[in-house]
This record gives structure tokens, C-alpha cells and sequence, in this order.
């Protein structure tokens, strides 16, 4: 297998060009290095850049041609928008840091979002076992703030079945929940 170093890179029709991958490598990598260091203020970057640009112009060098000056315009086109890339990213990066230093989210506030969550969802699961007569009345009377009379009249019961109901269902749930999700219950049902 050839090396790199053997392979001639570029062939004209009427010239033949003896420059090798290495030797277009050390003709231009420095001032792909510079160019891009002048455009993101970071050595390593600019050297990955600079790095990456060869790797491009390596896997697309049938596409690209063989003159010296299409290769050059090549390496820099791509290092500039390799560059620009990473200058978008760094932006939404710094926004999305202004954020968090504007909007800290506390432990605390996370760890109270999983237990309301955990909670909330005790109650529904233990909402869901009830019977479906206490679960019909518990709903309509809590979550959708219906009256009395009005769940009477739309489930045809009475209204002294529907107080009825309701009980029944708050008592069953106290058995099912653990106090302080009971507790939550009453303080969600209360607003």
C-alpha cells in the first residue's frame, strides 16, 4: 500500500504536478492555523479546524479538482464555515448560560417538582380505583367544580346520593393514600 507521501495529489492534463498530500499539508496548514485563529481566538480550535479541512479536502478530492488554487479555496471555504459553525454554537451556548445565571433553578425547586409529581400521581392512580360512581362524582364535583344539584340532575340522582358519594370517596382514598398525599388531596380539593 502507498503512503501518503507517494501518491501525487495533483495531475493536470498537460502538466503533472509531483506535490504530495504532505507537501499541500505543509504548504497551507499554517495559514489555515492563522486564519482561523483570527476568527475564533483559540489555538487548539483553530488547529482541529485547520485539521478538519484536510480530512474534508481528502474525502472529497476527486470532487475538488487537482489546480493548487481550487484546493486552497477549498481548505479555507471549509475552515471559515467550520469556523462560523463554531461561532453559532458558542453563541447559543452563551445564551443558554445567560439564562440559567438569570433563571437558577434551585435543588430545592426540583426535588419539590418530584414529589408534587409523585404525589399527583398517587392521587390519580388511587382516583382511578375508586368505584365508578365515586370516582363520577368525586371528578365532576372537584375537578370540574360542578354543583351539587348539578351532578344530581346530569347523573339523575339524588342530591343526598351525591353527598353521599362524595364521602364515600374521600374516605376511601384517605384509606389508599399515605397521610401526606391525603393531605395534599384536601389542599388541592380546598382551591
Amino acid at each position: 500500500m502507498d503512503s501518503l507521501d507517494c501518491k501525487p495529489l495533483f495531475s493536470h492534463s498537460n502538466v503533472a504536478h509531483d506535490l504530495t498530500f504532505t507537501s499541500v499539508f505543509s504548504m497551507s496548514y499554517t495559514g489555515l492555523v492563522y486564519f482561523s485563529y483570527k476568527m475564533l481566538g483559540n489555538k487548539e480550535e483553530a488547529e482541529d479546524v485547520a485539521q478538519n479541512a484536510f480530512i474534508s479536502y481528502w474525502n472529497c478530492k476527486g470532487e475538488v479538482g487537482s489546480e493548487p488554487n481550487v484546493i486552497k479555496g477549498f481548505l479555507y471555504t471549509t475552515a471559515r464555515n467550520t469556523c462560523m459553525d463554531i461561532l453559532k454554537h458558542r453563541t447559543v451556548v452563551r445564551k443558554f448560560r445567560d439564562q440559567l445565571d438569570a433563571d437558577p433553578i434551585e435543588e430545592s425547586d426540583i426535588e419539590n417538582d418530584i414529589i408534587r409529581a409523585e404525589v399527583l400521581s398517587e392521587i390519580f392512580n388511587a382516583i382511578a380505583l375508586l368505584p365508578l360512581g365515586c370516582r363520577k362524582v368525586l371528578e365532576m364535583s372537584y375537578l370540574l367544580g360542578k354543583k351539587n344539584q348539578e351532578i344530581s340532575e346530569e347523573l339523575g340522582i339524588s342530591i343526598n346520593t351525591v353527598k353521599t358519594q362524595k364521602q364515600r370517596a374521600l374516605q376511601l382514598l384517605r384509606l389508599k393514600l399515605a397521610s401526606r398525599a391525603f393531605s395534599f388531596l384536601l389542599f388541592l380539593l380546598s382551591c
